[in-house]
């Protein structure tokens, strides 16, 4: 297996492992191609795709505001899972914040994803009570969740 930064090239089969993994929270506009490489033009040396030799099996996209960094979409193939792959991403992921000086890492799953949820446990990732999520859409979309 092989762990790389992800390119736009990408995007296709990126986009089929996220729609064929269960508790991903997808939508039209942030999440096509033209959001994701918007995403990866900002963020170009923290986005990282695992391979195989079944192709694209494992993804992790992260980024940061200069203070806080913020991990989105992680997902591994089902079948590939239990390899070490979702583990070597987030390595890679935490490695590549820390080069560019972020020292706190976020980021948010939904509470119907528990083999997401205890794989963030799993990792040192704690849940936070204290905290509300609030946002607001700016522009209209349709959501593509699995």
């Amino acid at each position: 297996m092989q762990i790389r930064i992800m390119n736009a090239a990408d995007y296709d089969r990126v986009f089929a492992l996220w729609l064929h993994t269960p508790g991903m929270g997808l939508n039209d506009v942030d999440d096509s191609r033209e959001g994701i490489e918007r995403y990866l033009r900002r963020n170009p040396q923290t986005c990282f795709v695992a391979e195989n030799q079944d192709g694209i099996v494992g993804v992790m996209l992260s980024g940061h505001d200069g203070r806080r960094g913020f991990i989105h979409h992680a997902a591994v193939a089902t079948e590939q899972r239990r390899q070490g792959i979702g583990e070597a991403l987030t390595e890679r992921v935490l490695e590549a914040l820390r080069k560019e000086g972020i020292t706190k890492v976020a980021l948010v799953a939904y509470e119907r994803n528990v083999v997401g949820n205890q794989f963030w446990e799993s990792h040192g990732f704690l849940e936070r009570t204290d905290l509300i999520y609030r946002d607001k859409t700016l522009r209209d979309f349709s959501t593509l969740s699995t």
